[in-house]
């Protein structure tokens, strides 16, 4: 045994809750909860069941599972777990994440700089393809754009390059600070399931914090384009997306090149 232990109050001080939702996921969420507990950065993890299901999940105490009896947006699920949370930092990560390596120490290392609450990988899907997950925030001309021309909006980001400041990142990987989360009152439950991340990241800007991301790290995402199938998906895409631009349009903030280290 060590002669100096950690004590409680350090641990949750340097350790990384994360939040997880599983919609019916299944080994999706078994496997990367598996993964996660590999990791010494990862003092909590908060699994969200929004549908009822039975998963098979290591005996371990900082797992703690919470059933829904009605399914809940994004936004609401991922701040009635931050309700949860008694590390420093909170990590939303969605259940169709693949971790082949540890992102924290990188992603914590990047929000020493001052003023940063929030850092994010690089995104890749299974093929190893850079997603379009670190973007410019949506204008009506850039959305035009994209369903005519099929532009992205994305920064042209390659792996292993230096962190940068961009506009918002996508939120199937976000860790915050957690008092960062804290004084933003976590994200907009008024919108479902589309637009709650980039939202976020609006208003993370907007009162004057930062975020970052971090591309020399990333994480394997299985992305499932629901909007594009269903269309009740594409029924709450369009309607978020309408209370975004009624909520921020001529009012998005002007993202800085360069912030202070601590």
């Amino acid at each position: 045994m060590s002669s100096n232990p950690v004590s409680r109050d350090s641990y949750e001080r340097t350790s990384v809750c994360v939040s997880i939702v599983s919609h019916g996921h299944g080994t999706m969420v078994t496997r990367l909860i598996a993964g996660l507990l590999r990791f010494h950065e990862v003092g909590q993890i908060v699994l969200t069941l929004n549908v009822p299901e039975h998963l098979a999940l290591p005996e371990d105490l900082r797992i703690q599972v919470v059933e829904n009896n009605a399914k809940k947006g994004f936004g609401a699920n991922h701040n009635a777990a931050f309700q949860r949370c008694r590390c420093a930092f909170f990590c939303v990560v969605n259940p169709d994440i693949e971790l082949s390596a540890n992102p924290f120490p990188e992603l914590l290392e990047a929000l020493k700089l001052k003023g940063v609450v929030m850092a994010a990988p690089l995104v890749v899907s299974p093929a190893g393809l850079i997603e379009d997950s670190i973007r410019y925030f949506p204008r009506p001309l850039a959305i035009w754009s994209k369903f005519l021309f099929g532009s992205k909006g994305c920064y042209p980001t390659e792996m292993g390059q230096e962190n940068f400041f961009p506009e918002w990142c996508a939120g199937m990987f976000m860790l915050f600070r957690s008092e960062g989360f804290a004084k933003l009152s976590g994200f907009d439950e008024a919108y479902f399931l589309y637009y709650e991340d980039v939202d976020i990241c609006v208003r993370i800007w907007k009162r004057g914090m930062g975020l970052v991301a971090c591309p020399k790290v990333s994480v394997v995402h299985d992305a499932r384009r629901d909007s594009r199938r269903s269309l009740r998906h594409l029924r709450w895409h369009i309607a978020s997306m309408l209370r975004f631009f009624a909520k921020h349009w001529l009012r998005l903030p002007k993202v800085p090149l360069h912030l202070g280290a601590e």
